[in-house]
């Protein structure tokens, strides 16, 4: 046996198997010669969005989506959160292609703002997909989509070279148009990425899709499958006939207006309807910046076909009868300014509520909206007798699958690894047992973190003990990043327990304070209210001012320090409340 001959037997006795699902905890190193194919994904492993997976062979890199993530409740102030590029820093001449798989904004958002730092790589995608990211480009800097070096796919049969990444595509059923699986074909694995999908059994259009050819693709096959509906257990999903003939039946027999909160991006669905209406006499004002936006896309590119006889501006309602009208609008996950949202509140200039319209959801509720949902919906009921939602009719076909459809695909694919993505955590647990149920071998299961590092060489999967960059990039206007840890803390506390400011004029010359302390106050007591915990805070101000202190250098920060501390224990005692203590020292 020659030495290297040795050498590689002796790496793969030291291999160490993990006996439960891998979960982003590497094995321990083996020695790894040669090409191999690393999967990093930077965001949608621990979330529902930031969606962004980089590929690297060799010196080659492939990046799939660039994504946003909407903020949580504890990120008061954040527009949205997009996946951290560190990872790419000095490698961006490598990047061959950056890949589009639909035109959901957790899967394109971020482009404006990635593409122009990692030099403007080539973009991939789909008809609509493109005129997405162009729009949203031009959004956020004039002229900035001429800079795009666009490749566009005309064709599932489409095949393109980016360097050692040969990269072909499939058909998917999703809620988008242009909606595109992609198949990353390397001499270490065959990928399969569907992008968000489901499987749906009755469709509109055409026969249902199935996806037994991908098994005939090269080995080892890894199957990177979305699997946000691994906990929807339910053996049946609402179908797109179902859905339609639900709606046209609500909006054929409404009594008054029918308003209609959905997803800009369901442009199928806004077709659908706006070509019913125009075969019942109707007309349709569509409202939201995004939706009309969209439709204009879909219109110039062929998608929807009905022209200015249906659709209305929002300012020309008050000329038809309330029941000759259908809004379709933004605005059903509750957000404060979108048109659903300013429709209830009264704000809207054209379109008020009565009590005989139709108020109908046509949309999946987003993981962390709940709440603001229900509170739409509770101020909705107060207005109209006819508000209808998925809880009571199926007025909405999800374009993600359910567990069923996870085994089922799994069964017509036949990978050799499978790596369940873009959900959160626990997700991704719940749908590697959906595998592991259908005997698939546990060892080939991969539940990865954001930043992981997954590697396949000589048809052997492994976990690098190697972590990428994943640490959120905040959104705040302008800002990009510059919203960091400490700064969101501070938010956070001062939307808990409000601040105090004191505000102190010291005689520079005796070093007394001149008059009495001025304090304000926000959200953490009314002043005229407190009178007495004003006069002791002040009593006690004035004392930290005049204590002595020989170190004259220091002297401010050493009032401030004292002040921020022991003011903010008082108040704490006296309140149990910890306001964000602000000194201001005045020298006169």
């Amino acid at each position: 046996m020659s030495i290297e001959e040795k050498t590689e037997q002796n790496a793969q006795n030291t291999q160490v198997e993990n006996p439960s699902i891998n979960s982003g905890q590497a094995q321990k190193p083996k020695i790894n010669r040669g090409p191999t194919l690393r999967i990093i994904p930077l965001g949608g492993m621990e979330e529902v969005g930031r969606n962004m997976t980089v590929f690297e062979y060799e010196k080659d890199i492939v990046i799939l989506d660039m994504g946003i993530q909407f903020p949580e409740e504890d990120m008061p102030g954040i527009d949205y959160i997009i996946p951290s590029i560190s990872y790419l820093k000095g490698k961006e001449k490598n990047i061959r292609a950056v890949i589009f798989s639909h035109g959901h904004l957790d899967h394109i958002g971020a482009a404006p703002l990635l593409l122009p730092k990692l030099g403007y790589p080539p973009v991939v995608g789909k008809d609509l997909t493109i005129a997405m990211i162009k729009k949203r480009m031009e959004d956020f800097e004039k002229g900035s989509a001429k800079k795009l070096d666009v490749i566009r796919i005309n064709s599932v049969n489409d095949m393109f070279d980016f360097g050692k990444f040969r990269v072909g595509f499939f058909n998917v059923e999703h809620s988008v148009v242009d909606a595109i699986g992609v198949i990353i074909n390397t001499p270490q694995g065959t990928v399969i990425h569907p992008g968000d999908w489901t499987m749906e059994k009755n469709p509109v259009n055409g026969q249902p899709l199935t996806y037994t050819h991908l098994a005939n693709l090269p080995k080892p096959k890894i199957l990177m499958l979305e699997s946000l509906g691994a906990v929807n257990t339910s053996s049946s999903m609402v179908g797109e006939r179902e859905m339609y003939a639900n709606l046209e039946k609500l909006i054929s027999e409404a009594k008054g207006k029918v308003i209609i909160g959905t997803f800009a991006s369901q442009i199928n669905r806004i077709g659908h309807l706006l070509e019913y209406a125009k075969q019942i006499g109707k007309k349709v004002a569509l409202d939201g910046y995004s939706m009309k936006m969209n439709v204009e896309i879909a219109k110039e590119l062929g998608y929807i076909k009905v022209g200015n006889e249906t659709i209305i501006p929002a300012n020309a309602i008050g000329k038809y009868p309330d029941d000759k009208v259908i809004i379709i609008c933004t605005g059903a996950q509750g957000e404060g300014n979108a048109v659903l949202s300013r429709i209830v509140s009264g704000d809207h200039k054209f379109i008020k509520v009565r009590k005989n319209d139709t108020i109908i959801f046509s949309s999946s509720v987003i993981p962390g909206n709940e709440r603001t949902i229900q509170r739409l919906k509770d101020s909705l009921y107060r207005k109209c007798d006819n508000v209808v939602h998925s809880d009571i009719m199926d007025v909405h076909a999800s374009g993600h699958c359910n567990a069923d459809s996870i085994k089922e695909m799994i069964k017509q694919v036949q990978p050799d690894y499978f790596l369940p993505v873009y959900a959160n955590h626990y997700i991704l647990k719940e749908a590697a047992k959906l595998a592991l149920s259908m005997g698939f071998p546990e060892k080939n299961i991969f539940v990865l973190d954001n930043g992981s590092i997954i590697e396949f060489r000589n048809k052997e999967a492994r976990l690098s003990n190697k972590k990428a960059e994943t640490g959120y990039v905040f959104v705040d206007g302008l800002g990009i990043g510059d919203i960091g840890e400490v700064v969101l803390r501070d938010r956070q506390n001062l939307s808990q327990d409000g601040m105090f400011v004191i505000i102190v004029a010291i005689d520079r010359t005796t070093g007394k304070v001149k008059g009495s302390p001025d304090i304000i106050s926000r959200g953490f007591i009314y002043l005229r209210e407190s009178q007495d915990l004003l006069r002791e805070t002040r009593k006690r101000v004035i004392g930290i001012v005049e204590k002595p202190n020989t170190n004259a250098v220091s002297r401010l920060n050493y009032i401030k320090d004292e002040i921020r501390n022991r003011i903010g224990e008082f108040l704490f005692m006296k309140t149990e409340r910890r306001p964000m203590v602000l000194p201001v020292i005045l020298e006169i």
